[in-house]
């Protein structure tokens, strides 16, 4: 399916959820990813600070920061860097989401999970962004698990994917957990 209709359709959709409902999409989605086994031998895990149409991350990072070293992307140009989460340390930067500040830019290759963002996943673990193609040059230098986290309906059939397009390795919604074919 075209990128641009899935955008239109999720936003859609995304619009009808009540406060109720992403609050209990959101827990069931997080409790199955911290009982995957990939979370539970992670330590270093790279999250990103949810927008407001997003299964809210900040709670998740705040209950499991201590146990997990967590960090986050700050947009640098065309790239991401990823820097330690420090909640004291977060500012409002690109696209009005709070980016962690510092010079402490840690490499992709220390990561062992990343959990990626997107609009739309399918089961092949191709993925819908918001258009800018920042996690694809992340994720194309990275060899950790990359796990897709959204509304069950934000699963769709097919996606148009891209050459320059990274999958996901798994995608956990409200409903399960979906393993990449």
């Amino acid at each position: 399916m075209n990128k641009e209709r899935i955008r239109a359709r999720i936003k859609a959709q995304k619009a009808l959820l009540s406060d109720d409902e992403r609050l209990e999409a959101a827990r069931a989605a997080f409790a199955l990813l911290e009982q995957h086994a990939s979370f539970l031998m992670a330590s270093r895990i790279l999250m990103y600070h949810s927008l407001p149409d997003e299964l809210p991350t900040l709670e998740f990072i705040d209950k499991w920061h201590g146990t997990k070293q967590f960090f986050l992307p700050r947009v640098n140009g065309v790239n991401l860097d990823i820097l330690p989460y420090d909640k004291s340390r977060l500012r409002l930067g690109a696209f009005h989401i709070e980016e962690p500040q510092g010079d402490d830019v840690a490499d992709v290759s220390e990561i062992e999970m990343i959990v990626v963002p997107a609009v739309a996943y399918d089961r092949k673990g191709n993925r819908v962004g918001r258009g800018k193609g920042y996690y694809d040059r992340l994720l194309a230098t990275s060899r950790a698990l990359k796990v897709g986290l959204a509304y069950d309906f934000q699963m769709v059939d097919e996606i148009d994917a891209e050459p320059h397009d990274v999958r996901v390795d798994v995608v956990i919604t409200e409903r399960g957990v979906y393993k990449v074919k």
